[in-house]
C-alpha cells in the first residue's frame, strides 16, 4: 500500500505487540507517515527486527505487567520527548476460549489479562504524559465482535473486546477538553497468523464465519493499519470517543452478496 501522507512527523507512536499481525503493520505505517515508533512485543527477536525495519525502538514488555509499561513509556519519552500516540493493540484469541458452555475459568482470565487488562494499564500509564502536553491520541484494539453476536463464540474474547470499546469510551470523553482523543478500532477478521492459527484448527467455522463477510474476504493488516494512522494523526481531530468499525460492512449487513 503506497503511502503519500506524512502526517505524523515528529511524533512518537508507541504500540503493543508491535512485532506481527495488525502491530508491525501499522509500525510501519506511521514510520512512513513520519513517527518516532517504539515497538513493545514480548517476542524480543520478532520485536527487535521490527524496530530496526522501521528505524525505531524496542521495549520488551510483558503488557499484563504494570511495571512493564510504566518502563514501556518511560523510555518512550526519554528517548523521543513525548507520547504521543499510544496504539494499544496487543491481544490473544486461543483456541481453548470457546463457548462458554466449555470455556474453564484460566482460559478466561487468561484473555482478559492479555485483552482487558493490559489497555487499562496502558491507558493509565500513557494519559500523564498526554496531560502533560495537553494532546495525545490512543487507539485501542477493540473488535467488531464488540458490537455484534455469533454463535460461534469465544466468549472471554469477545467480552475482554466490549470492555476494551466500553473504556475507550469512557475515556474519550473524559479527558476530551485536555486535547486527548481516545478512540476503539473495531476490525473485522484480519488475515494474520493470529486468525490463521484459529481457523487452521476449525476450518468450518472459517467459512461460517467468511459468508458473513460483505466484502467477501478478511481485511489485510495494511487496511487496519491506515485506520490506525488516521485515528492517530489531526486528520482525526474530530474523532473521539467512537467505535471506529473497519469491518468490510459486517455489522451492517443483513443479507451478504452471493
Amino acid at each position: 500500500m503506497e503511502v503519500n501522507a506524512r502526517r505524523l512527523v515528529g511524533r512518537s507512536a508507541v504500540i503493543t505487540g508491535g512485532a506481527s499481525g495488525i502491530g508491525l503493520a501499522a509500525a510501519r505505517r506511521l514510520a512512513a507517515e513520519g513517527a518516532h515508533v517504539v515497538v513493545a512485543d514480548l517476542n524480543a527477536a520478532a520485536g527487535e527486527a521490527a524496530a530496526a525495519e522501521v528505524g525505531g525502538l524496542f521495549v520488551r514488555t510483558d503488557v499484563t505487567q504494570e511495571d512493564d509499561v510504566v518502563a514501556l513509556y518511560a523510555a518512550t519519552h526519554e528517548a523521543y520527548g513525548s507520547v504521543d500516540v499510544a496504539f494499544n493493540n496487543a491481544g490473544i484469541n486461543p483456541t481453548d476460549d470457546g463457548s462458554v458452555l466449555d470455556t474453564g475459568l484460566d482460559a478466561w482470565r487468561r484473555v482478559q489479562e492479555v485483552n482487558l487488562t493490559s489497555v487499562f494499564h496502558c491507558c493509565k500509564h500513557a494519559l500523564p504524559y498526554m496531560r502533560e502536553q495537553g494532546r495525545g491520541s490512543i487507539v485501542n484494539t477493540a473488535s467488531f465482535v464488540a458490537v455484534m453476536g455469533a454463535a460461534t463464540s469465544q466468549i472471554s474474547y469477545s467480552a475482554s473486546k466490549g470492555g476494551v470499546l466500553s473504556m475507550s469510551r469512557e475515556l474519550g470523553v473524559q479527558f476530551a477538553r485536555e486535547g486527548i482523543r481516545v478512540n476503539a478500532l473495531c476490525p473485522g477478521p484480519v488475515n494474520t497468523p493470529l486468525l490463521q492459527e484459529l481457523f487452521a484448527a476449525d476450518p468450518e467455522q472459517a467459512q461460517r464465519r467468511l459468508v458473513h463477510v460483505p466484502a467477501g474476504r478478511f481485511a489485510e493488516p495494511e487496511e487496519i493499519a491506515a485506520a490506525v494512522a488516521f485515528l492517530a494523526s489531526d486528520d482525526a481531530s474530530f474523532v473521539n470517543a467512537t467505535t471506529f468499525l473497519v469491518d468490510g460492512g459486517i455489522a451492517g449487513a443483513y443479507v451478504t452478496p452471493v
